[in-house]
């Protein structure tokens, strides 16, 4: 059914304007939210008697809000308000978008109007719509809401204003304030929404670790290099871990000062890693176990650079490809398994050799899988320490290594550690075992 005829439904059940409901439908389907979830909102909004009960909404406390209500009064603090533009209905819309906090709690927001909020407002928002997201519960301010600014503050324990270090930053975040040291910057040209468009991309670090980024209207600050102040990011996941967002509505400020950047990286167990979800900067050590199929020597598109198969892209179709070198190996460290990617570079240094050297033996034996087999006799059964990119999806965990070197780890340690962590997972399953048992 196309959304006309659902706004077109829901305007005969309701008694209400169908271009107005197709407007708040569409809005909401714009922002992710299912159909049949964004119609029954719009029923509790206009008030169908099947929904039960009465159409006003009730006051509520951030901390009792479920995803189940439908429509809300709150009294709350602004913690964050952060301008976004987002594309429906073919046109652009800023939303302003953000954190409120009470006495019991926080609770994101996102509002379809411009009420004027700022951190530190303390509002009262009447007939605020609730839905879910991210399995937990989210306000919509739009033009059905009232909302009033209220003198008397509230007594919160948040902090106003979105302050935050990289590693206290998570994949849904709006309206963050970071103060970061540019570590990488590269322009690119992209494929955007309207066109062919410029950005920027690189990696932030501060003391707290690093985060790759995305600048969608090129910053000047950020390009020269150097310590910036960023407000009004927001965070997205990109490839598995979290990537900062600097927009047109974000302010960027050149920092006299330095910050200093964290050279350590957090060392943990491949299971642990993998639970995480992703992780940009983290390091492991295991065995490697075995070289995958599509390493050593392989052929890339010259159009988008994948990997190809017997000439063929399969984007591109029939094309002369690239020569290039690429390893692929199994990681275990008794707890997990991943599987590591080391670039051109990387491989060059554990094969020995150089693409040239690469080719000239594929040429001599007649065959480019020798290449692999070399790189396969030197890294196999042996322990290694690797310094990359966590990336977790249906296809499993990769991580992108940016370094890879023989472990320098005491073995007595490691052996330590895996059996402290052996003991812990019994435990946890022993301990849910249990919990079977007497039920």
């Amino acid at each position: 059914m196309e959304l006309d005829d659902h706004a077109e439904d829901l305007a005969s059940d309701l008694g209400v304007d169908k271009e107005e409901v197709k407007s708040d439908l569409q809005n909401l389907v714009e922002y992710s939210v299912p159909v049949d979830e964004a119609k029954q909102s719009l029923r509790r909004k206009y008030g169908d008697g099947a929904s039960g009960g009465s159409s006003t909404p009730s006051s509520r406390e951030i901390g009792e809000i479920t995803p189940e209500d439908g429509n809300v009064t709150v009294t709350c603090t602004v913690l964050t308000a952060g301008k976004r533009s987002i594309r429906y209905q073919g046109s652009d819309h800023v939303i302003v978008e953000g954190e409120l906090a009470d006495e019991t709690g926080t609770i994101d927001y996102t509002a379809w109007e411009d009420f004027g909020l700022s951190p530190g407002d303390t509002i009262t928002a009447g007939n605020a719509g609730v839905r879910e997201w991210d399995g937990e519960p989210e306000l919509n301010i739009g033009e059905s809401t009232s909302l009033s600014f209220v003198d008397e503050s509230l007594q919160i324990t948040q902090e106003i204003g979105g302050d935050a270090t990289l590693a206290d930053l998570q994949t849904g975040d709006r309206a963050r304030a970071v103060e970061v040291t540019v570590l990488e910057c590269e322009r690119r040209t992209i494929d955007g929404r309207d066109g062919e468009t410029e950005i920027l991309s690189g990696v932030f670090g501060d003391e707290s670790g690093r985060l790759p980024f995305t600048n969608w209207d090129p910053a000047p600050e950020i390009e020269d290099g150097g310590p910036v102040r960023i407000e009004n990011a927001y965070v997205q996941e990109f490839r598995g871990v979290p990537e900062i967002n600097v927009s047109e509505f974000s302010t960027v400020t050149e920092l006299d000062r330095e910050i200093e950047v964290g050279a350590d990286t957090t060392t943990m167990a491949i299971r642990e890693a993998v639970e995480t979800g992703g992780i940009y900067d983290v390091e492991l050590v295991g065995n490697v176990i075995a070289v995958r199929d599509g390493s050593g020597l392989i052929q890339r598109c010259p159009e988008c650079y994948r990997v190809i198969q017997k000439g063929q892209c399969r984007t591109h179709g029939d094309v002369d490809g690239i020569d290039d070198l690429r390893v692929k190996a199994i990681l275990d460290d008794g707890t997990g398994t991943v599987t590591v990617v080391l670039d051109d570079e990387l491989t060059a240094d554990v094969y020995g050799g150089t693409l040239d050297d690469a080719l000239e033996q594929a040429r001599e034996a007649m065959d480019q899988s020798v290449v692999a087999d070399t790189i396969r006799e030197r890294i196999v059964g042996h322990e290694f320490s690797v310094r990359g990119h966590l990336s977790v999806d249906e296809y499993g965990a990769n991580l992108d290594a940016e370094r890879f070197g023989e472990s320098d780890d005491d073995p007595q340690v490691r052996a330590r550690a895996f059996l402290e962590e052996v003991e812990r997972v019994t435990e946890i399953d022993g301990g849910a075992d249990a919990e079977e048992v007497d039920a």
